[in-house]
């Protein structure tokens, strides 16, 4: 995987995509301090995941990583 940089664009339109496909419309996609090939989720003040752009011969594709913690599970 190689990873390269998330024009502001890409943010936007994979903001559009993911606030559609979560049903998230506070869902926001930040860049990522000095970090030029990824991003931050966040729904709402809430940091959900990362989201890292790899062009890897050519192909375009995104990946969103999104950890849950166990005690985030319990009621």
């Amino acid at each position: 995987m190689e990873l390269s940089t998330l024009e502001p664009k890409e943010r936007a339109k994979l903001e559009t995509y993911l606030r559609a496909r979560f049903g998230a419309s506070g869902l926001v996609v930040k860049p990522k301090g000095r970090s030029k090939d990824s991003a931050e989720v966040y729904i709402g003040d809430e940091f959900v995941g990362t989201l890292s752009r790899d062009d890897e011969d050519g192909d375009v594709s995104y990946f969103f990583t999104m950890s849950i913690l166990e005690i985030d599970l319990e009621d």
